[in-house]
């Protein structure tokens, strides 16, 4: 899950780690550093994420990750299964409960 925010954000184009991690808590999805970076290290080595250095006017150059063609792949595979799974939690939600009727026994297993 966090896997595919991750690369919600990133859709939207180029960020740092910082910023990401400020972005997901906007969200109100709380990560931290020693959770984010092995995440983003692992999606770069899994071809799904690039990243480039660029220097900043508050301290040393900053890591900036990007989608990769394969990262953009796997986010559209991950949304497609997310609204199907929503879908499908939503239709489950709106069913209303059945109940047994007087004198039924339930079954046993």
């Amino acid at each position: 899950m966090l896997d595919f925010c991750v690369l919600l954000l990133l859709r939207r184009g180029p960020s740092y780690a910082a910023d990401i991690i400020l972005r997901l808590k906007e969200a109100e999805l709380i990560v931290v550093e020693g959770t984010l970076y092995p995440l983003l290290s692992r999606l770069r080595r899994d071809g799904l994420l690039s990243y480039q250095w660029q220097e900043s006017l508050q301290g040393p150059p900053r890591k900036y990750y990007s989608l990769t063609p394969d990262g953009l792949r796997v986010l559209d595979e991950l949304d497609a299964a997310w609204e199907e799974l929503a879908r499908t939690v939503g239709l489950l939600k709106s069913a209303p409960p059945v109940l047994p009727a007087p004198g039924d026994v339930p079954i046993r297993l």
